[in-house]
């Protein structure tokens, strides 16, 4: 590991994302063995996909940005005790997080929802995703009487 160079900065870099909650990899579908080359860090507030083996490339995700979590399994992946979280966010890096092949999904995909909320809610941030719904029957000003 290396050294950090300014503690006082790395300290509140670390305490903006809060404590680590989950840290898993990708496994492989047969037999669920570890791959790993393709990490996942939840924090509080941050996602964190760490992938590579001789070049790193790390991408991170507020947990605000994240708008709806799904959870899929193929029938191998069941088998195995693996599942496929989807994340889709509203950063501008990567519209959908795939988090393939891991174990404790359900878990997880729980931890997201509930954790995504809390920073919505803590930043008061506003989702507005249908604004749209039901704009016909809307009636215009003009056409209303006195």
């Amino acid at each position: 590991m290396s050294k950090v160079s300014n503690p006082s900065q790395n300290e509140v870099s670390q305490l903006g994302k809060g404590s680590l909650q989950y840290k898993e990899c990708s496994r492989l579908a047969f037999f669920g063995i570890p791959w790993p080359f393709k990490r996942y860090e939840l924090y509080e507030n941050e996602l964190i996909i760490i992938s590579g083996f001789l070049n790193i490339h790390e991408n991170d995700c507020f947990m605000y940005r994240i708008s709806d979590v799904e959870l899929s399994r193929t029938l191998f992946q069941r088998m195995f005790g693996l599942s496929t979280i989807t994340c889709f966010t509203s950063d501008v890096t990567d519209k959908t997080i795939v988090m393939k092949n891991i174990k404790h999904g359900h878990e997880i995909k729980d931890f997201i929802n509930q954790q995504s909320e809390r920073a919505r809610l803590k930043r008061r941030t506003v989702n507005m995703q249908d604004i749209g719904y039901m704009a016909d029957e809307i009636t215009p000003v003009d056409d209303l009487e006195s």
